[in-house]
């Protein structure tokens, strides 16, 4: 069983910087993709960023200010999301998602880190 845990979230000032880390129990050659999720309060789930093999996507609100960035070790892969210039309306629950390929393709989650953005 695939286990993804999340962890790097806070509390932080607008204009404020936080990386965010997850650690996915998988091989990479078992893996398409990893990728960043966020829910807000009253919104639905919404993709922030994704790594595949090759390339990098992200959100329109976040492109500039986001990076997404991996590493890889013996069946465990991370990924990275470093968030710069953070305003209010990134506040949210990040989620981490590990996808594996066709034809078996399924998503891994894991169980979230908060992230608020105030003053």
């Amino acid at each position: 069983q695939v286990q993804v845990v999340e962890s790097g979230g806070g509390l932080v000032h607008p204009g404020g910087s936080l990386r965010l880390t997850c650690a996915a129990s998988i091989s990479f050659v078992n893996l398409y993709a990893m990728a960043w999720y966020r829910q807000a309060p009253g919104k639905q789930r919404e993709l922030v960023a994704l790594i595949t093999r090759d390339s990098t996507d992200y959100a329109d609100s976040v492109q500039g200010r986001f990076t997404i960035s991996r590493d890889i070790a013996k069946n465990t892969v991370y990924a990275y999301l470093q968030m710069n210039s953070l305003k209010p309306e990134d506040t949210a629950v990040y989620f981490c998602v590990a996808q594996t390929p066709y034809p078996r393709q399924y998503d891994y989650w894991g169980q979230g880190t908060q992230v608020t953005v105030s003053a």
